[in-house]
């Protein structure tokens, strides 16, 4: 019966006969993955930890992009921009220090990335080291967070991508003690752009690491701005508190992008008020006039550096990434080939190499989550993990079987609805096998709660 049937609507309407075998195929999140706990939520979507079921033991991120709402009901108005800029540019790259995306899962008119998983971020390591340790990141370490981080990023400017939201939660860390940036939501491609950078995006990178081109309200940029967000990285780490820590003026109800005067005053603090001499556009920004109605200072980085890089060649490094003349300042290349890192002790690839198992940051807490069924199952509890796997395995093949059966019959008798590695010593940056990036660690409110200061 059900072969006639088939046969008939073959003749009669072959897409739609098409379309619900394509969709007995389609296999669901919840099929391929258990997903083991909740690790964070950001502007544009909730990441959860996830083991693959057909792999045992592999663990991975997946991040579910947020549906649209209209007050208390949940809207599908498509794919959002930044959706369809992580994907695009996480298919296209490959790079052992960006995070790998493994596939891309569109379920219920839901969009779920899976990326590789990496245990620590940063801003996990730079906590760890303030409030537990209650010491300075040791120099090695700190050269080869950031040796990886600048590796890494010389890859995504060589691929002409911008970053644009370099921050300590943004840059992971693998338990082999690799460094991953992700999180490519507000990333940009910029060779030939079908539109200006600031079309769209009129706020990019957080208000703490945003480059004073930014903040005095350039219409054009360029990679300089993900450079200067590495020195505030660098010093983050350095002090274990941001070096620039303003507060934000928010936009108003026209979206009108406000001047930042308290963030402006927190960079002149240190590095001075610049005239044309440190950059000579300066007269140029649109927020010019309000910048020189603000207290002038004098530059003090030097002072600010004796006590926590302690290191001639790293205050070099730190003054040449904050350099205000977007174009004198260091490349990402030019700062990676940096002397810095030539004069012991020098960097490692695996970044725990020198770090004891007590310094060792604890792995990234997962928890139940807190929004209902954003994963259609609830996540697993501790006494669930604690079954073995082959149990788990077995409860969710049987449940899947059970679930292609009537999923089959359902979707036949209804009208289906339209629809690199590199060396030190090369002090290059080229691609590795297989890897892309990740946006698995967005601000939460408990990563705003463990931030310094």
């Amino acid at each position: 019966m059900l072969e006639e049937w088939s046969h008939t609507l073959l003749q009669t309407d072959p897409m739609r006969l098409y379309r619900a075998k394509r969709d007995q195929a389609r296999r669901t999140v919840t099929s391929k993955y258990i997903i083991l706990g909740f690790i964070s939520s950001g502007t544009y979507g909730r990441v959860y930890k996830a083991q693959c079921i057909e792999r045992e033991g592999q663990i991975y991120a997946i991040k579910k992009f947020k549906p649209d709402k209209e007050g208390d009901v949940v809207t599908y108005t498509g794919i959002s921009q930044s959706a369809i800029r992580e994907i695009a540019l996480n298919k296209e790259i490959a790079h052992e220090n960006i995070v790998a995306l493994k596939e891309v899962i569109l379920e219920e008119k839901s969009i779920y990335m899976v990326f590789e998983f990496a245990e620590h971020d940063f801003l996990q390591v730079i906590h760890h080291h303030s409030q537990t340790l209650r010491i300075q990141i040791p120099s090695q370490f700190l050269k080869s967070l950031i040796y990886q981080l600048l590796n890494g990023l010389v890859y995504l400017h060589s691929m002409h991508i911008l970053h644009r939201d370099l921050k300590p939660a943004n840059i992971l860390i693998t338990a082999a003690g690799v460094v991953k940036i992700g999180d490519l939501g507000l990333a940009r491609l910029i060779y030939r752009p079908l539109q200006p950078l600031f079309a769209g995006d009129k706020v990019v990178v957080t208000i703490w690491y945003r480059a004073p081109e930014l903040l005095l309200g350039a219409k054009h940029y360029n990679k300089a701005v993900d450079c200067w967000a590495v020195g505030c990285v660098i010093a983050e780490l350095a002090s274990l508190r941001p070096i620039f820590k303003g507060e934000e003026a928010k936009l108003d109800s026209k979206k009108n992008v406000p001047f930042q005067r308290d963030q402006l005053l927190k960079i002149f603090e240190v590095l001075g008020t610049p005239d044309d001499a440190d950059w000579p556009g300066v007269r140029d920004m649109p927020e010019y006039q309000n910048m020189k109605r603000l207290d002038p200072y004098q530059n003090r980085l030097s002072e600010w550096c004796q006590s926590r890089i302690r290191s001639q060649q790293g205050y070099e490094l730190l003054r040449q990434l904050f350099a205000y003349d977007p174009d004198k300042r260091l490349t990402a290349k030019e700062a990676l080939m940096h002397k810095w890192f030539q004069e012991d002790p020098r960097p490692t690839w695996n970044v725990f190499h020198y770090i004891s198992a007590n310094q060792l940051p604890p792995q990234r807490r997962i928890t139940q989550d807190e929004a209902p069924s954003m994963m259609g199952v609830p996540a697993h509890t501790a006494q669930t993990q604690a079954q073995t796997q082959n149990q788990i395995v077995q409860a969710h093949a049987h449940a899947q079987a059970q679930h292609l059966s009537q999923q089959s019959q359902a979707n036949l008798s209804q009208q289906s609805k339209p629809g690199s590695v590199t060396s030190f010593g090369s002090g290059s940056a080229g691609p590795g096998p297989g890897q892309g990036g990740y946006s698995g660690n967005q601000g939460t409110s408990s990563r705003k709660k463990a931030r310094i200061g």
